[in-house]
C-alpha cells in the first residue's frame, strides 16, 4: 500500500471513531439531567463536549474523504520520546499530588511532559514550570478555592 491511501484510511476512520465516541458520549449523557443554560445540569457538560467531539471528527472525516494528500507525504515513525514522557508525567502528577500537592503536581507533569519536545531544554522546560506552576496557584488555589493543598509534607 501506498502512503496516500494509508494517511486516507488512518484520517478518515479516526474522524470515523470520534463521531462514534462523541454520539455515545450525548447518549450517555442523555440519562442525566441536562438543564437550562442559567441552571445547568450534570449532563449539560458532557453533552456538549460529545457533540464538539463528534462535529470534530466529521471534519476530520470529511477533510480525508475531500482533500487529496500531498504527492510523497510518508506516515511519520511515532514519537516514542513525547508518548513516554506524556504518560510518566500524567502517571508522576497522580502520586506527586497525591503525596506532594498542588505546586509539586504541577510541576512534575509539565516539566516532564515539556521533556518530551526534542527541541526544548531543560532550562526552558524548568522556567516553564515555575511559570505554570505561579499560574496555577493563583487559578486553582487562590481563586477557585481548590481543595488540593499547595504541599503536603
Amino acid at each position: 500500500m501506498n502512503g496516500r491511501f494509508d494517511n486516507y484510511r488512518r484520517d478518515y476512520y479516526g474522524g470515523a471513531l470520534m463521531v462514534l465516541l462523541g454520539g455515545v458520549t450525548v447518549l450517555q449523557s442523555a440519562s442525566y439531567e441536562i438543564g437550562t443554560l442559567t441552571q445547568m445540569g450534570p449532563g449539560l457538560y458532557p453533552a456538549a463536549l460529545g457533540v464538539m467531539l463528534a462535529l470534530t471528527g466529521l471534519a476530520i472525516a470529511l477533510n480525508a474523504r475531500f482533500v487529496e494528500p500531498e504527492e510523497g507525504s510518508d506516515a511519520l515513525p511515532p514519537e516514542w520520546r513525547g508518548w513516554f514522557c506524556i504518560v510518566l508525567s500524567i502517571i508522576a502528577f497522580i502520586l506527586a499530588g497525591t503525596y506532594g500537592g498542588l505546586v509539586p503536581a504541577t510541576f512534575a507533569i509539565v516539566f516532564i511532559s515539556a521533556l518530551g519536545d526534542r527541541e526544548n531544554t531543560i532550562k526552558g522546560a524548568f522556567l516553564l514550570s515555575l511559570v505554570i506552576v505561579a499560574v496555577s496557584v493563583v487559578v486553582f488555589w487562590w481563586a477557585l478555592d481548590l481543595q488540593l493543598p499547595l504541599f503536603r509534607w
